[in-house]
This record gives C-alpha cells, structure tokens and sequence, in this order.
C-alpha cells in the first residue's frame, strides 16, 4: 500500500476507535486514560497488530499534545493566583511532595535504576491528575463542598513543583556534566522566574498580543505562540511543555477564556493521540514483570495521598467525612506521570522497564481514583461515625 494511503487508513482507524472508547469510559464513569494507554498497546510493539504507518505522525502529535496540555493547565491560573495558592497551600505541598515522591524514588533506586530513574519515578508518583480530580469532583457534585478548596490548593502547589521539576529533569535525562548541569538548571530556574515575573507584572500585554475578535486568528495567534515558545524554551534546555504552561499562566482574564473554549477539543485530540503514541512504544510483553510493583506502588501512593488529603483538610478546620473525601480526589495519577515518563523514555537515559512500569502504574490508578472517590464514605465509615454524646449525670 502506498505510504500516505496506509497512514491514513491507520490514523484514520485509530482516531475513530478513540472515539469509541471515549465513549465506552463515559458510560461507566471512567477516565478515558486508560483506555487509551490500553489501546497504544494492542497496536505497538509487540501488540495484536502492529501499526507502522503513523509512527512519526503519532510522535509529533504526541509532542503537541503536552503542549496543549500544559498550556491548558497555565490558563486555567493567572501568576497572582499560582503564587496565592502557594502561600496558602505550602506545608500540605511539602508533605504531598515528600510522602509521594518517596515511594517511586525508592522502588527505583531499589531496582537499580539509579538516581535518574529514582527522580523520574518520583516525579511519576508525586504528581496527581488534575483533569482526573477535576472531572470526578464535577461528576459526584462536591464542588461547593469545603474540601474542594483544599483539593485544588494542593494541585495548584503540583502545577507550581511540576513548573520547577521539569527543567531540572530535562537538564538530567539531557545528561550533561555536573557544571553544565547546574549551568542548565540555573538557566531553567532563571527563565521560569523571569517569565513568572512578566506574567505577574505584564500579562495583560501577552493577552492583547494573541486576542482577536476573530475565532480562526485566535486560535492561529494561540497555537502558533505556544509551539514557538515551546520550541525556544526546547532550545534553551527549558521543557517545551514548561514553556507552554509559562505562556499559559501569562495570558489572562477574558482572552484565556476563549482560550481554553478554543483549543480544548484539539487538546483532547492530540492528547488522546499522545497517550497512544506512549502506548505504542511500550511493549506490552514488559508489562507482566513489573505489575506486581506497580501494584505494591499503587497501594503505598494510594495510602500516602489519602494521609495528605485527611492532613490538609483537617489543618483547615473539615469534618472527618469531608478529609477522607479530601484524599480520596487526590488518589489518581495519569496524563502528567506519562507525560514525565515519556519525556525519560524518549531521552533513553532510563531502562525501558520504567516505562511498562509506569504504564502498568497509571493504568492502575487512573481507575482506582475516581472509584476511590466514589467510594470512600462507605468504605470510611467505621473512622468517620460521629462520636457518642456521654448522657448527663
């Protein structure tokens, strides 16, 4: 067959069963995540069938696909509201950090994966799914409940680790010398600062630069800014996805909101696409002699994101009911774990066990978060009864 004939015909096929599994997850009240991981792995390597055409398509689609996600993700907060959230959030932050990023170091450095894949598999467990706890707080109707504030203050803490983290990961997996490492890693910090900076001071100047009244500029003024910033901040050792968060968080107000209604049906497209391309290239055959680990990581990260959540919710003053369901939001991981584990694979400076690792481990807890969430009352029951009045004498 023709080349271009078989890579539509394969893209084509792919992007229409997405559809379908979309579907099937929105029926039963699940993330589509999985499915779609599931689904990278039936068609790569080692799968049911192989699909060769749309390799390098699914590659850049992919690379696409983080960027909007992470520039999605800047939108959705201004630089005042990220530094906020800082303030108000930075104990339950620390701990969230410490207690979940430990578990994934440790199993690393326990497989001999070294002190790079200690830090790649720590960033895998840390990070929650914003758009997992985000959907599942939508679906059950707690976003008015006093918890949600103190779900999101400790994702936004995430965001604020994650624009921190990934730099100095990038300049890691880049595998440089340790001068040139903490010269790239300054730089990193330095960029994130100073565009943090003219986010606080002069976003509303970023707005005016991308805004249009009409819809076709707009969305070629937002997309084509985010992949040129992406694509600087790539050439100076900055994440290209950290790039795009930085120019998400600098445009504010009424242009990010047309923004985010603008660009989301392509972010959940070439996101889809992304988590398929991840598929693609983890052998499926991996899998097997890593899930009993992924299994006792999801059990130990389960635990210490619910110890977070009932901490956080308590220091703000919540009822029992209202931490165990606190914690519960926080449980599920997925596109950012992926997208962290993508970006080691892809630097080949980590064993291809982390990535069936790391498959097997999202798969994993994108189901248990919001079944967790669900759940977790009736499960707690027994912690959360109120106490007996003692009678009067």
């Amino acid at each position: 067959m023709d080349p271009l004939a078989q890579t539509l015909v394969e893209l084509g096929a792919v992007v229409f069963c997405l559809g379908l599994l979309a579907r099937l997850a929105g029926r039963i009240g699940m993330s589509p995540i999985p499915f779609y991981l599931l689904g990278g792995l039936a068609f790569g390597a080692g799968g049911i069938i192989k699909l060769e055409g749309m390799h390098e398509f699914a590659h850049l689609s992919g690379e696409i696909g983080v960027i909007l996600l992470l520039l999605m993700l800047g939108l959705e907060y201004t630089a005042a509201e990220l530094f906020t959230g800082l303030r108000r959030s930075w104990q339950a932050g620390i701990l969230d950090l410490v207690l979940n990023f430990l578990p994934g170091a440790g199993l690393a450095l326990l497989l001999g994966w070294g002190g790079v894949g200690a830090m790649v598999m720590g960033g895998v467990t840390y990070i929650s799914s914003s758009g997992i706890a985000a959907k599942v707080i939508t679906d059950l109707g707690r976003l008015g409940n006093r918890e949600t504030p103190v779900v999101l203050s400790i994702l936004v803490f995430e965001d604020l680790a994650m624009a921190v983290y990934l730099p100095i990961l990038t300049a890691t997996l880049a595998g440089v010398s340790f001068l040139g490492g903490l010269t790239t890693v300054g730089i990193a910090l330095a960029v994130v600062s100073v565009v943090l900076m003219v986010a606080l001071r002069h976003g509303h100047h970023v707005s005016k630069a991308v805004h249009s009244e009409n819809s076709e500029v707009f969305l070629l003024n937002v997309l084509g800014a985010a992949l040129l910033v992406a694509g600087v901040a790539s050439a100076m050792q900055v994440s290209a996805a950290v790039g795009a968060f930085m120019l998400g968080i600098a445009i504010s107000g009424a242009t990010a909101h047309n923004a985010t209604r603008i660009l989301e049906p392509l972010r959940d497209l070439f996101a889809a696409i992304f988590f398929v391309a991840f598929g693609l290239n983890t052998d499926p055959t991996s899998i097997p002699p890593v899930l009993g680990w992924a299994l006792v990581l999801a059990v130990a990260t389960a635990g210490t994101k619910m110890i977070t959540g009932i901490w956080a919710a308590k220091q703000a003053g919540i009822a029992r009911p209202g931490r165990f369901r606190a914690g519960a939001a926080l449980v599920a991981r997925g596109e950012f774990s992926i997208v962290i584990a993508g970006l080691a694979v892809a630097s080949g400076a980590v064993p291809h066990d982390l990535a069936a690792l790391a498959t097997a481990y999202v798969l994993l807890m994108a189901v248990l978060g919001p079944l967790a969430a669900r759940y977790v009352e009736p499960l707690a029951k027994p912690f959360i009864r109120p106490r007996a009045v003692a009678p009067q004498l």
